[in-house]
């Protein structure tokens, strides 16, 4: 069954005259869950679908997670002028008290943005079975409503595209073959802007945190066996959200990324929130002209917890979709990870064990969304950084 978004989405039923709490069922794909014994069924394709009851169908709405409103929209968001010159301290501030900050003055041209979103959205758009000839995932290629193999979902579709040309993605090449040369053209500007000035970030932290040698990351992701990756995310407005009874409704689970640096971009529909550190869940005022930094895992144990990776998520939108763009800078599979020399102070100890990113990258995608994996890298003597 295809990603039924909303009913103005991707739907096989014109689910326009159903009472709204029916027509989430529908979307939602829960109707296989109740039996016929209040409801008349309902043809769907080859399927007979039947439902039970309104009061039964919020107990399995966990098949896409749900959870409480937030109303407290952050207006401490660090924000950083890439051409400050005391850009390298406030990146380095940024970092060790959110993981996370907003960048502007960047001098990735707004042209790249707007031609990339609407190339995004013109492959969104496409017939359910000319998305689905790049997919699943591998874990390359077009998804949706499924993140990852181990049971998380949310209301969101997207494309994974490989940004290392000494690998090939089958279907990567799937998904140009399918959408005309524009759209290959504006991801690989759009790419190949945001690469250089990740570059820039990162040897600004360098220089915060006086590593040494200056490049001692941004060589990392530089590097021609680099594993970095590029995201687009699609989150489809959902009008039918008052059938939750107030609650919102997950697009991307709460989660930290795994690598060392990612970069968001997005359109100027809400939805991003960030969990701070004492546990409180905040949104994120969109802006559609700036960058979205994030720490990474990586970093954090580069680090050894100086820098902490930050734990985020995405709610739906009931009337707006929202489209973000991230570029996740990774080392190479074969990388040790392991906090720097040079910012460890005499005596210290690394309260990480010593692995390779594929073994970090590999445990990971073995996991959970929400789950803590670096849990299971640290020293169990060393005070662990914890989550």
């Amino acid at each position: 069954m295809h990603f039924a978004i909303c009913s103005s989405h991707f739907s096989y039923l014109n689910t326009t005259n159903f009472p709204p709490f029916i027509t989430l069922l529908f979307n939602l794909s829960l109707f296989p869950l109740f039996s016929s014994a209040f409801f008349p069924p309902f043809k769907r394709k080859e399927e007979t679908m039947v439902v039970h009851s309104q009061s039964a169908a919020l107990d399995h709405c966990s098949l896409i997670k749900t959870c409480k409103p937030t109303t407290s929209v952050f207006k401490g968001i660090p924000v950083v002028d890439l051409r400050d010159p005391e850009a390298k301290n406030l990146i380095v501030k940024a970092c060790e008290e959110y993981g996370f900050f907003k960048l502007v003055n960047h001098g990735v041209p707004m042209e790249f943005f707007t031609r990339l979103e609407a190339e995004a959205l013109k492959f969104f758009n496409l017939p359910q079975s000319d998305k689905d000839k790049a997919s699943p995932p591998d874990p390359f290629g077009y998804g949706f409503k499924k993140i990852g193999s181990n049971g998380d979902v949310g209301w969101v579709e997207y494309l994974l595209l490989n940004t290392n040309p000494q690998i090939t993605s089958l279907k990567s090449l799937t998904v140009f073959r399918e959408t005309p040369e524009i759209f290959r053209s504006a991801v690989n500007d759009y790419i190949q802007a945001v690469k250089r000035m990740t570059f820039e970030v990162v040897e600004l932290l360098a220089d915060g945190l006086k590593i040494e040698p200056r490049d001692a990351l941004s060589r990392l992701l530089r590097d021609e066996k680099s594993d970095s990756c590029f995201r687009l995310n699609h989150y489809p407005p959902c009008p039918e959200l008052q059938a939750l009874g107030g609650r919102n409704l997950i697009g991307f689970g709460e989660h930290t990324d795994p690598q060392i640096i990612s970069v968001l971009r997005s359109n100027n529909t809400s939805g991003l929130q960030i969990c701070l550190r004492d546990k409180t869940w905040v949104s994120v005022p969109p802006d559609q002209t700036s960058f979205f930094i994030n720490v990474g895992d990586a970093l954090q144990v580069m680090t050894n917890g100086r820098l902490r990776s930050v734990r985020h998520r995405v709610l739906a939108e009931s009337m707006r979709s929202r489209v973000s763009m991230i570029y996740f800078g990774g080392p190479p599979l074969s990388e040790k990870i392991a906090p720097l020399a040079s910012l460890m102070a005499k005596g210290e100890e690394s309260l990480y064990e010593e692995f390779t990113w594929w073994e970090y990258k590999t445990s990971a995608y073995k996991s959970r969304l929400g789950d803590y994996r670096l849990g299971l890298f640290e020293k169990k003597t060393g005070g662990a950084a914890g989550q």
